[in-house]
C-alpha cells in the first residue's frame, strides 16, 4: 500500500462531504440509550483492565524496553480526526516505511503483542477514547485518514462508516474481526448502521465476549 501524503487531506475532505447519514438508523432517543451504556460499561471495563494494562505494560517493557503505549490518528464520526491509544503490541519500528496494514501472522508482532492482541487487551485504554466521547462501545472501527482515503477509491462508499461513532467493537468484529476484508469489513458496518437497535448491541456484546474469550479473527 502507498504511504499516505498530507496533500492527500482534501481528497479526503471531498469523501467526507459525501458521507450519507440519511442510512443511520436510530434517533436522539438511541444515542442518549448508547452514551449511557457507554460510560457504565468502560467505567467497569477501566475497573477490570487498568490491573491487566499494568501487569502487560510491565511485561512489553521488560521485552524490548520500548515505550509501553502508542497512538494513532483515526477519523471519527463526520470525519472528526482524534488519537486512540493501545498497548504497543508490534515492535517499535513496524512502520518504519511508512504505515501498513497488518496483515495474518504479522512478523512485525512481539511475543507479549500476539497474546495481547488474541485476547484483545491491547484495546483497553480505548475506553478512555469511549469515555471522553471520540468513539462508542459499538459501532465500525476507527479506521486511518490514509486507509479510509484509499478504501474509499477502491470501495465506494467505504466512507460512510463515518456516518456514526466508531467502536471498540462491532458487527464486523464479531463476524470475523482482523480476517474480513475492507469490502467485507463496510458489507457488516454498513449493515449495523441502517439496523442500529438495543438488540442487536446486546448482541454484539455477548458475542464480542465470545470472540475474546476463543481468540477469535486475531491478527
Amino acid at each position: 500500500m502507498s504511504e499516505y501524503r498530507s496533500d492527500d487531506d482534501k481528497n479526503l475532505q471531498d469523501f467526507i462531504d459525501s458521507i450519507d447519514y440519511g442510512i443511520v438508523k436510530g434517533g436522539v432517543i438511541f444515542d442518549i440509550y448508547q452514551r449511557i451504556l457507554n460510560i457504565i460499561l468502560s467505567l467497569i471495563g477501566l475497573a477490570i483492565g487498568i490491573p491487566l494494562v499494568i501487569i502487560f505494560g510491565i511485561r512489553i517493557k521488560i521485552e524490548d524496553n520500548g515505550p509501553i503505549t502508542y497512538k494513532q490518528e483515526r477519523l471519527g464520526k463526520g470525519g472528526k480526526r482524534f488519537y486512540i491509544y493501545k498497548l504497543r503490541s508490534m515492535r517499535t519500528d513496524a512502520e518504519k516505511f511508512g504505515a501498513q496494514w497488518a496483515e495474518k501472522d504479522d512478523p512485525r508482532i512481539t511475543k507479549v503483542g500476539r497474546f495481547i492482541r488474541k485476547t484483545r487487551i491491547d484495546e483497553i485504554p480505548q475506553l478512555f477514547n469511549i469515555l471522553k466521547g471520540d468513539m462508542s462501545l459499538i459501532g465500525p472501527r476507527p479506521e486511518r485518514p490514509q486507509f479510509t482515503e484509499q478504501f474509499n477509491r477502491e470501495i465506494p462508499g467505504f466512507i460512510n462508516r463515518l456516518a456514526v461513532k466508531p467502536g471498540l467493537t462491532g458487527w464486523a468484529q464479531v463476524n470475523g474481526g482482523y480476517d474480513m476484508t475492507p469490502a467485507e469489513k463496510l458489507v457488516e458496518d454498513i449493515y449495523y448502521i441502517k439496523n442500529r437497535s438495543v438488540l442487536l448491541d446486546f448482541k454484539i456484546i455477548f458475542k464480542t465476549v465470545a470472540v475474546v474469550l476463543t481468540g477469535d479473527g486475531a491478527r
